[in-house]
């Protein structure tokens, strides 16, 4: 989750302190629409999973805390 942070604080530099974990990222514009396919190469990348653009919504993306549920946890956490 740290890189994952620290990515949202390079694309946003004005951005001081922490970013709260139900803090909705875009529409707090933290993810834009012209980094998106940036985020979800980072996300790959973090996880090591591919993410299939047909399974996921863009609630998926909103908050650190969804972000860690959906993308982060092991497969067999999620169920």
């Amino acid at each position: 989750m740290e890189r994952v942070i620290a990515w949202i604080h390079e694309k946003n530099p004005g951005l001081d302190g922490t970013i709260a974990p139900d803090e909705d990222l875009i529409e707090a514009r933290l993810i834009d629409s012209l980094d998106f396919l940036e985020f979800i190469y980072l996300l790959e990348s973090v996880s090591g999973r591919t993410i299939d653009l047909q399974e996921v919504s863009i609630d998926d993306f909103c908050t650190l805390d969804r972000i860690r549920e959906r993308f982060l946890t092991p497969a067999e956490a999620q169920g």
